[in-house]
């Protein structure tokens, strides 16, 4: 949970983006959410991926360059007094065994602390970023961001993303595996051609319309320029043929060439081919005769997500927030009912913070609650019957930003036990854990239970929940719209776990104005 109090505007903050192909910063002063003035924006051609997917470490030079660069990084954010940074690092250093300790040894000698993004939260981070810059309106349409080491492939809309899934397939992986045996332009172009063939995309759906391209990453810019020019400040696109014809001409000219002739600069004209390729492989999957290209990537998504974050009063802090906007993705990829998750997930937190002293759980549990709580129903997209169990392995195979591979189960297990069956010895994966972890679960599925209890009719009738513990007694004094017998009935069954492992019969109270005295609901 956020530590500190929201703030007001105007505010000023950095982001860095530690790419396999370069470092990148960029500083601004925010007066509104959406409205901001860059003070300062660089980029330093550090190459991190260089051998590291091939090697599995980052080099010693690869390191050295990149801190210097970080400091002077650092002394630019000094000169503008900005206390609030966030640096993220992507596929070069969280795949790599010596990516921790280069974290370690940027935060002991730049005093800059590096978070390591997944492929899943690199795709959230775009969308917030180029939603803030094209008007999606009520379309859907496929984000690709194009990195050093993978790419990632979104379908979004105004909302959110509905389905994510990040390939490796970046351009300096690409480059690295790929060439070397002959270095001819037009051979490395049709060995790009044929390995980027193998990259599918799961069908949306047959019930969304075709969608548009929208590409991100430095190599799409450099591509959308050789075919038009600089697009100034309007949004700047190339067609599949235009991007069809670039890759004919990249194909038959040397790096060097590339350099000379297109004015490339060095970093860029070697990992430009085989970018240009995964792109055209997407528009191609996507059915789409031309891609738009926002200018805009990771760091100004990192950028406006740090602003919400830090002026916000949701009271989520950073990895909260990707834990609930990824929750939503996968939510939304099940076609689940979005107000009552969201609307359960809020209760929950609710009543997990009031009830702090009673269920003496911590805030890594909180996430797992938050998660569980938004994605509880999305098994029914299977079938209703028996919807907490497909629930259980939807989530338990799936990905989410923020948890942990051996917190799905934890995840996995909180939703499906928001109704029916109490946790029992047998029951599959429970069994598998440890004692420790088998309570987590029982008590964070109690307050879910609870939760999901109070919108039992998916109306969101109750509007908050204050929760007053009186010797034996949980009071949950609700404030609401309208009656909720529906929901005090279910209560009554679902209240039963809490109270065995608590000790307190939960009870239902109105504001005076409302029906209704103290109520037993168990």
């Amino acid at each position: 949970m956020r530590d500190r109090s929201p703030l007001e505007f105007p505010i000023r903050v950095a982001a860095l983006d530690l790419g396999s192909n370069a470092l990148r910063l960029i500083a601004a002063e925010f007066t509104a959410p959406s409205e901001w003035v860059c003070l300062a924006f660089d980029r330093e051609p550090v190459r991190l991926g260089q051998a590291a997917y091939s090697t599995g470490k980052l080099s010693e030079s690869a390191m050295d360059n990149a801190v210097e660069a970080l400091g002077r990084f650092r002394s630019r954010i000094d000169e503008f007094g900005i206390e609030h940074v966030r640096a993220v690092a992507t596929s070069a250093v969280r795949e790599t065994r010596n990516g921790p300790a280069f974290v370690e040894r940027v935060r002991a000698e730049t005093g800059i602390q590096i978070h390591l993004i997944s492929g899943s939260e690199e795709a959230r981070v775009v969308w917030r970023a180029v939603k803030d810059r094209i008007d999606f309106g009520d379309r859907k349409w496929m984000l690709v961001d194009l990195g050093g080491g993978s790419v990632e492939v979104s379908l979004a809309d105004q909302v959110g993303i509905m389905w994510s899934e990040s390939h490796t397939m970046g351009s300096v992986r690409l480059l690295e595996e790929l060439s070397g045996a002959d270095d001819k332009p037009a051979h490395f172009a049709n060995l790009l051609a044929e390995y980027a063939a193998t990259l599918r995309i799961p069908h949306a759906s047959k019930h969304w319309t075709p969608v548009e391209v929208i590409a991100t990453g430095g190599n799409i810019e450099a591509l959308a320029r050789l075919a038009n020019g600089p697009p100034g400040d309007d949004v700047g696109e190339i067609t599949r043929e235009q991007l069809g014809a670039t890759i004919h001409k990249l194909s038959q000219l040397s790096v060097a060439q590339r350099i000379e002739q297109l004015e490339l600069r060095p970093d860029r004209a070697d990992v430009i081919l085989p970018a240009a390729v995964v792109y055209d492989r997407v528009a191609e999957l996507a059915g789409a005769d031309r891609i738009l290209v926002p200018g805009v990537g990771v760091k100004e998504g990192v950028l406006l997500d740090f602003v919400d974050e830090l002026t916000s009063e949701s009271g989520l802090g950073r990895v909260e927030r990707m834990v609930y906007e990824s929750s939503l993705s996968l939510g939304r990829r099940y076609l689940f009912d979005e107000e009552h998750g969201r609307h359960v997930a809020d209760l929950s937190r609710s009543l997990f913070d009031q009830l702090r002293a009673v269920h003496g759980l911590d805030e890594e549990d909180r996430r797992i609650l938050l998660a569980g709580a938004l994605l509880h129903d999305i098994g029914q997209h299977v079938s209703y019957h028996k919807h907490h169990k497909h629930s259980l392995y939807l989530v338990l195979y799936s990905e989410i930003a923020g948890i942990a591979p051996d917190e799905l189960g934890l995840v996995a297990l909180v939703a499906r036990y928001h109704r029916r069956a109490e946790p029992r010895p047998g029951h599959f994966l429970y069994r598998d854990m440890s004692a420790h972890d088998q309570s987590r679960v029982e008590r964070l599925s109690a307050l879910l239970r609870l939760a999901d209890a109070l919108d039992r009719e998916h109306l969101q009738r109750v509007r908050s929940i204050e929760a007053r513990v009186h010797g034996a007694r949980l009071e949950l004094h609700l404030r609401k719209n309208g009656r909720i017998l529906l929901e005090q009935w279910a209560l009554e069954q679902k209240g039963r776990l809490f109270f065995k492992l608590f000790g307190l019969e939960p009870y239902v109270t109105f504001d005076p104005a409302e029906e209704g005295a103290l109520i037993p609901v168990s």
